[in-house]
């Protein structure tokens, strides 16, 4: 997408989530979503073979137990 449609997208989608968003705010935000797609991207097209993201790394915290 390109600066325009970005723009475009987080004002409707700012519209269909009822989030009261002026015109200066939605331009940062599609500025930050235009900056985290490039990077998307850029990690999109690093090869990676399976031995170099083991999914054995990430092990999530337990949750703590109910009413602590």
């Amino acid at each position: 997408m390109n600066e325009m449609q970005t723009l475009a997208y987080v004002q409707a989608a700012a519209v269909l989530l009822e989030l009261p968003l002026g015109d200066e705010q939605a331009q940062r935000v599609a500025t930050h979503l235009q900056r985290t797609a490039t990077l998307a991207a850029l990690l999109d097209a690093f090869e990676l073979a399976p031995h170099d993201e083991p999914a054995e790394i990430y092990c999530p915290a337990p949750f703590p137990p109910p009413g602590h």
